[in-house]
């Protein structure tokens, strides 16, 4: 078995789908209006329309809802990622609710929290100790 995406329901796909490609540089495949997926090299986001639940089983899954999952995204540069969500970067106009701002967390990685515009947490981070970048390694 081999995790591969995670699918996020959603009441506006281009809205969340914009905020993921101008947050994260990856753009989108669009397999119909009600279907994108962000691939990376390790995984892939895949944003879906709430008209999509019918499909799987009516009421499984409400958008803007989640309150126990955080997505997470391995960065280069944390305090950019920062500074381009909050506007003042080079990419400014993404804003993002920022949970908690750039901080270095007891396991070595540098983390970034933020809500997308559904509400859910995303977090960006990179390892800043050699364990840290241990882990990762793959």
């Amino acid at each position: 078995m081999d995790f591969v995406s995670i699918r996020i329901i959603t009441g506006d796909v281009a809205r969340l789908v914009d905020f993921y490609e101008r947050a994260t540089g990856a753009r989108a495949v669009w397999a119909t209006e009600d279907f994108a997926e962000l691939r990376t090299a390790r995984a892939t986001l895949a944003i879906a329309s709430t008209r999509t639940v019918a499909l799987f089983a009516p009421g499984c899954a409400v958008a803007a809802d989640n309150r126990s999952v955080i997505t997470e995204f391995l960065v280069d540069d944390v305090d950019r990622v920062h500074e381009d969500l909050t506007g003042t970067g080079a990419d400014a106009g993404v804003v993002a609710e920022v949970v908690a701002g750039p901080a270095t967390m007891p396991w070595g990685n540098r983390s970034l929290l933020v809500r997308d515009p559904d509400g859910n947490l995303v977090n960006f981070f990179a390892p800043v100790t050699a364990e840290a970048a241990a882990r990762l390694a793959r």
